[in-house]
């Protein structure tokens, strides 16, 4: 007791309370001011550090010296009668400095709530799917619905469609307009059945142009009326009956006319992009459109398609070799073969390449060739700020062009940004809001954050003008699997109509996937029956030969002898891909996982890291964090469980890493599945709720 007195007569417990509330004050305020100058995170630990000995130095100081008027001395020094002589702080006094320190810190407090709570809605917000409502459709907004074709060979279809996917371009270039893409509107062709209010409101456009085309002959016949679709009212409609010749003038004179009625101000440099002709050779413009059409009417073409637009893109650049957006157009169809059909070899880089310099050498500036580089460095080169850089030139003469946003947002997905990718990946969906390919990207993206509510929304919102699409199906069923492990939908889809005339080879394996997390290895032998595919994707790039799923079902039904036979001859065919590409990282990582099942371990270790390093360079991290994860399930075969439940816990909390059911269902984590540290990174991931 004469302890507890003596800390109270030197004061000690009052400059304790003071000391502890005066310091938590200047963390909370240090806690808000720092971000706010940027300033580097050690120097809010340095000043906790400094205020923890300083709370030790003064309880030290109160305990061993008092403040007396002639200046501080050691309280050992000082009479009893001295001390109490000294003049102090009265109770009333220590207490108003106390409660007036503790309002302030309340305040403080309920002020740094509130902020938090506010940036929790902004959050949100931005997060939140892309859905316009009416009232934020703009009034410089329009649609440019598929002109009919009135000729009477119905071989000119090809021309309507051109005409009217020329105006719509036209008019893409126009930044004060919005305007949707070709790929929404041309969902609408029967002219029949069109409500324009419904289709207005469906794209999220005031206004909506449709039209008419005759050609015969030399000659063309073209109407166009524009509607305002919130009232119904027509707002202007004209005629135009001449030479062939004159087509880019009337396309030119109805982009302008509808530019002037909307009020949409016009730059120089779009009024001179609105009058340009493409080219002034007839025939070749027949070729381009044809080859157009292939694009336009298929949003998910079959490399010989692909391979027809380039013979029909070739006749045309040969007859006018300055014919830029054919070049841009032959650019982007060899990159596509390239990128998306897997043939990625010198010879067809080369023809890009030759392509846009031929583009770049007639036109420099054109937003067009801007573009088509873009995709050449993404695609073809794997320079990811150098195509952003061209993205950023682009979108100055192409602002509505949603492939500007979309390919920035692959490309911002590539290095790591979810943010901004996620952002652009929205605004792509804006400007083509009845394309499923890019809702598929953009519940996609959500999907890699782990953001399952936000990907279910946008996926069911598709679906609810796509209900039959299979590709929308399973998608939202695999939402389900990634956020709960569960596989009842996904049942239910392949068991649908939709299914039956689908995809065969995407069907089969989806149905082979299901079984195989189910463990009923008779029906995955089933599934990949049905399956007459020699190379299987599973996912974006990731091409594995059809052998490597008969070795994990041999192995399943306990036949080791028929595996073993399998994964040699997968690895053979995988092997050949990696000597024709020898620094793509994905090739090189299915190598891996076949020598792992083959129990090369040092080989099967070796490759899976290089391919992890493959990415360095590029500054890939999404598809690093696939490798790490593919080397996880490498070393988690072969018996290095510290090292893979480590790769896991790392890749457990990146963007594009493991999903909850992905390690909960299936088998390649089987070999982790009792250890506590793999449960535990298990059930960091889930399950997640999600909207019923």
């Amino acid at each position: 007791m004469d302890f507890l007195h003596e800390l109270k007569r030197r004061n000690v417990y009052k400059v304790a309370a003071t000391y502890t509330v005066i310091s938590w004050l200047l963390i909370q305020a240090a806690s808000i001011l720092f971000p706010t100058f940027d300033a580097p995170a050690w120097l809010m630990k340095a000043l906790v550090v400094l205020l923890t000995l300083g709370f030790l130095l003064a309880l030290i100081i109160a305990w061993a010296f008092e403040m007396t008027p002639q200046g501080m001395k050691r309280t050992e020094d000082l009479s009893v009668e001295e001390i109490r002589a000294l003049p102090y702080w009265s109770a009333r006094k220590f207490a108003a400095l106390i409660g007036s320190i503790a309002v302030l810190a309340l305040a403080l407090l309920v002020y740094q709530l509130a902020g938090r709570h506010w940036l929790e809605q902004e959050r949100a917000a931005k997060r939140a799917p892309a859905a316009p409502a009416a009232e934020m459709i703009s009034s410089k907004s329009i649609a440019v619905l598929p002109f009919q074709n009135l000729s009477k060979d119905e071989a000119n279809a090809f021309f309507a469609d051109g005409v009217q996917d020329e105006i719509l371009t036209t008019l893409a270039k126009v930044a004060d307009l919005r305007v949707i893409s070709r790929t929404s509107v041309m969902q609408y062709q029967d002219a029949s059945k069109r409500n324009l209010k419904e289709i207005a409101q469906a794209l999220h456009a005031a206004h909506v142009l449709e039209g008419t085309v005759q050609r015969s002959e030399n000659r063309v016949r073209v109407s166009a009326q524009l509607i305002d679709a919130r009232t119904d009212a027509h707002l202007w409609a004209e005629r135009y009956d001449r030479e062939l010749k004159d087509v880019f003038a009337i396309q030119s004179e109805i982009a302008q006319k509808i530019a002037q009625e909307l009020q949409a101000a016009l730059s120089p440099n779009e009024k001179a992009a609105i009058e340009e002709r493409p080219t002034s050779d007839m025939v070749a413009y027949d070729f381009y459109l044809r080859a157009k059409a292939i694009s336009v009417r298929l949003t998910s073409p079959r490399p010989e398609q692909v391979q027809e637009a380039i013979r029909l893109l070739d006749q045309a650049v040969a007859r006018d070799p300055k014919f830029v957006p054919a070049l841009c157009a032959l650019v982007n169809a060899h990159l596509w073969i390239y990128w998306v059909a897997f043939d990625q070899t010198p010879a067809r880089l080369e023809l890009a390449t030759r392509a846009l310099d031929a583009a770049a050498l007639a036109q420099p500036d054109a937003g067009e060739v801007h573009l088509a580089r873009a995709y050449y460095h993404y695609w073809g080169k794997r320079e990811y700020d150098a195509a952003l850089s061209e993205l950023a030139l682009a979108r100055r003469s192409l602002p509505n062009d949603p492939d500007v946003a979309y390919l920035t947002a692959t490309v911002q997905r590539r290095k790591g940004r979810w943010g901004e990718a996620t952002q652009q990946f929205e605004a792509a969906a804006v400007l083509d809001p009845r394309n499923n390919n890019l809702q598929l990207e953009l519940g996609g993206i959500y999907f890699q954050q782990r953001r399952y509510a936000e990907a279910a929304q946008v996926l069911e919102r598709a679906l609810s003008h796509s209900p039959e699409d299979f590709g929308l199906q399973s998608a939202r069923a695999n939402v389900d699997i990634a956020a709960r492990g569960d596989l009842h939908r996904m049942e239910a889809v392949l068991a649908g109509e939709p299914a039956k005339s689908a995809n065969p080879a995407r069907v089969s394996y989806l149905r082979m996937q299901l079984a195989l997390d189910r463990r009923d290895y008779h029906a995955a032998e089933e599934a990949l029956t049905a399956n007459t595919a020699k190379e299987m994707n599973p996912s974006a790039g990731f091409v594995v030969p059809r052998e490597w799923f008969e070795g994990l079902i041999a192995l399943g039904l306990g036949d080791r002898s028929r595996a073993q036979a399998s994964f040699l001859t997968a690895r053979e065919r995988a092997a050949s891909r990696v000597a024709a590409s020898p620094n793509e990282a994905i090739p090189l990582s299915v190598v891996a996982q076949i020598d792992a099942r083959l129990r090369r371990k040092d080989e099967a270790v070796s490759e899976a890291e290089r391919a992890l390093e493959l990415h360095a360079p590029t500054g890939d991290e999404l598809q690093a964090c696939l490798s790490a994860v593919r080397l996880a399930s490498v070393c988690g075969q072969l018996g290095e469980v510290e090292r893979a439940l480590g790769l896991l816990e790392q890749t457990a909390k990146l963007p594009g890493g493991p999903s909850y059911g992905t390690l909960k269902l299936n088998e390649e984590w089987d070999p982790l599945r009792s250890h506590p540290r793999f449960e535990k990174i298990v059930a960091s991931l889930g399950p997640t709720a999600l909207p019923r």
